[in-house]
């Protein structure tokens, strides 16, 4: 085969495409019911903003840019989703005392308990979920719990 075909050949599927692409309809199709089943602690806010604040809880003191980058949106998504949760009351800004033109947002009591609770409510419903499983399907999931924990933080700032 010339380069020109190999450029222009349908690409074959791998096993590793399959289970990527099995796995990230899976993983839609939980997170889904599991946005759709909670009303709780959220307070009515978006998935994204629920986000933020755990990423805060787990990190700690973050600069916005930080962040942002580990949510991976932009600056101005960052900067709604600060303001939101500071309207919230669950997080507050910070002022970074060696500049003065930046801050930290660290989470509040009610910002940490709201994790709390949407963690729990999660685990919950997901409970809920695996008793449907035969024994064999649950012990399955749970030999594959370490390597679907290092795939969900591949990448991701070790801070």
């Amino acid at each position: 085969m010339r380069a020109d075909d190999e450029r222009t050949a349908p690409r074959t599927a791998s096993a590793d495409d399959d289970v990527a692409a099995r796995l990230a309809v899976a993983i839609g199709r939980i997170n889904r019911r599991i946005r759709a089943s909670s009303d709780g602690p959220s307070h009515g806010a978006s998935h994204g903003v629920i986000s933020a604040l755990s990423s805060i809880v787990r990190h700690g003191r973050l600069r916005p840019s930080e962040l942002a980058r580990i949510e991976a949106v932009a600056a101005p998504t960052v900067t709604r989703v600060i303001a939101d949760l500071e309207a919230r009351g669950f997080v507050e800004r910070v002022p970074d005392s060696e500049d003065g033109r930046s801050f930290w947002v660290q989470a509040t009591t009610a910002g940490v308990e709201a994790v709390s609770q949407a963690r729990f409510e999660r685990a919950e419903y997901l409970a809920a979920l695996l008793v449907e499983l035969s024994p064999a399907q649950r012990e399955a999931l749970e030999a594959a719990l370490g390597s679907l924990e290092a795939a969900a933080s591949a990448g991701l700032p070790t801070s």
